[in-house]
């Protein structure tokens, strides 16, 4: 799956930097915010502070780099692509 990641700064109140996910159709479908060291819960990790689509009923989860929200974006939206194309 093709997804575009784009830089953008969010105002959290906290952390601001940030991407916007789009897949191969250019539609968003993520936002990330990358957590700060100091962060509690998470240190360090981007979290998935909105989703959209088949992400936005999921929970928020937090990664440990930009690569493994790529992969469980990815796995999100093909699972998505297969459930709708095997309906017929």
């Amino acid at each position: 799956m093709s997804l575009t990641f784009q830089p953008v700064r969010v105002d959290t109140g906290f952390e601001e930097e940030g991407v916007l996910v789009f897949d191969e159709h250019r539609r968003l479908t993520a936002v990330l915010v990358h957590l700060s060291d100091q962060h509690e819960i998470a240190p360090g990790q981007w979290f998935l502070e909105s989703g959209f689509g088949p992400l936005d009923d999921v929970s928020h989860p937090a990664f440990a780099d930009l690569n493994a929200a790529h992969d469980w974006i990815s796995q999100r939206l093909a699972h998505r692509a297969w459930s709708s194309s095997a309906v017929p």
